[in-house]
């Protein structure tokens, strides 16, 4: 499930409890809000997944970049290795195998900078995201506990007489 919609349902079942009267605090379903918390702790592994899944992907670009330099640059040399008989044409193929060679590398570095870019977009969001879901459960618990702080401090009302 995703963890904003989790986020959601937290926020909205906090909206719903009672107002406890002359005080900040509400009454909330203990059960709904457990639940709701135990499904954060099964999302919060998901979001961890899908960085890992993009850091995958970052070295699955890496690693095509660096292949293709790798066969550009090999192209390039049978190329110049078929022009060496030629003088004019060879120096022509030489010059044209660095222009490739240096293409090549300037492609590689601008795909190494845009997957570093991407994955480096997505970890910040996700850590806002991760920042802001804690701090809204760390709200939450203590208002419970502030809650459940004022319930123990409320003195019991007195015992009425039986009519036995």
């Amino acid at each position: 499930m995703d963890i904003l919609h989790l986020i959601d349902r937290l926020e909205e079942l906090f909206n719903e409890s009672r107002a406890f009267p002359l005080t900040h605090n509400v009454i909330v379903d203990e059960d709904r809000m457990l639940d709701i918390i135990d499904q954060m702790r099964i999302a919060v592994p998901e979001e961890v997944k899908k960085a890992q899944q993009l850091l995958a992907q970052r070295d699955r670009i890496l690693a095509q970049a660096q292949e293709e330099g790798t066969r550009t640059l090999g192209l390039a040399r049978e190329k110049s290795d078929q022009l060496v008989g030629k003088d004019t044409v060879t120096q022509e193929a030489q010059r044209r195998a660095e222009q490739i060679v240096s293409q090549a590398r300037a492609d590689a570095e601008a795909m190494r900078r845009d997957a570093d870019e991407y994955i480096l977009e997505g970890l910040t969001y996700m850590q806002t995201e991760l920042e802001r879901l804690l701090k809204q459960v760390r709200n939450g618990l203590r208002t419970i506990e502030e809650e459940h702080m004022g319930r123990a401090s409320t003195p019991l009302p007195p015992e009425q007489p039986s009519g036995k």
